[in-house]
């Protein structure tokens, strides 16, 4: 058993139910190592998790404190607890793109709005393939899926001059990033990063699924022709005819001011409306 999983999850939920050649045990395992490179240990970190294959494969793995949340509601139950938790316990939230950018974003923006200190992985499998495998808010256009069978039409997130990054950002986001399970040390760098900031912080992760994405939009279940497919279009060669989806990966911004983190803020007036201090 590879040292992190022994280090820091449960043997029973090792190895995950994941199907063949998915690549979210590589974002899990990028937000392990970060974990590790920081030195923090199972008791300085609360891990949340979401609905769909982001949320059921990394919910309850965790040997430390872990909660879930159905159907984009894990930003709400964090949000309190987050008032319940000592200022320097982390909080790590895995989710998949429907939970953040779809049935979740409500939530997730207002996680925004009020700097909830938190950390969200989002593991991005480009739609819901854990119920078939039907176009979701980052489906790279054209897509054949389950539900587009002569391809998605449907405007995303993250294509034809629309970024969720950038809604986040205006929305008051102090640091955001963006990679695929694909690349190596920048991932993690850009996840530690994200765990040290105070406030909220968000980085997406884009991963292939071999079941349903690759084998109806690539035409093959073949991991390999998934993970080439993904490399070509992580940061490709500006002189490469790249058709559709490109993700430019890295750091997407960090604020030059801090906000107001949500607690610390609730408690200051919460102690002067009692006429503490």
């Amino acid at each position: 058993m590879d040292y992190l999983a022994t280090k820091y999850l449960k043997s029973k939920k090792i190895p995950s139910t994941a199907c063949s050649g998915c690549g979210l045990g590589q974002v899990h395992k990028k937000i392990l190592l970060a974990i590790d490179e920081l030195a923090l240990t199972t008791g300085d970190i609360v891990w949340g998790t979401g609905i769909g294959c982001a949320g059921r494969q990394t919910f309850n793995t965790w040997k430390g404190d872990n909660f879930a949340g159905t159907h984009g509601r894990v930003y709400a139950i964090a949000t309190g607890l987050r008032l319940a938790l000592p200022p320097e316990k982390k909080m790590i939230i895995t989710a998949g793109d429907g939970d953040a950018f779809g049935i979740g974003l409500l939530h997730l923006l207002h996680c925004v709005r009020r700097n909830v200190d938190m950390t969200v992985i989002v593991a991005d499998n480009f739609g819901y393939q854990s119920t078939g495998g039907q176009y979701g808010y980052t489906t790279p256009k054209g897509s054949v899926t389950d539900s587009s069978p002569y391809g998605m039409q449907d405007p995303n997130w993250v294509q034809d001059g629309r970024d969720i990054l950038e809604v986040l950002r205006a929305a008051g986001a102090g640091f955001l990033a963006r990679h695929t399970s694909v690349e190596g040390q920048n991932a993690v760098e850009s996840i530690k990063r994200a765990i040290q900031y105070k406030g909220f912080s968000l980085v997406h992760i884009a991963y292939p699924c071999i079941t349903n994405y690759a084998g109806k939009a690539l035409g093959s279940r073949k991991p390999v022709i998934a993970y080439r497919w993904l490399k070509e279009r992580t940061n490709p060669d500006p002189k490469q005819n790249i058709e559709g989806i490109a993700f430019t990966t890295g750091i997407y911004h960090q604020a030059a001011i801090e906000r107001p983190e949500f607690s610390e803020q609730m408690r200051k007036f919460t102690a002067a409306v009692r006429g503490e201090g």
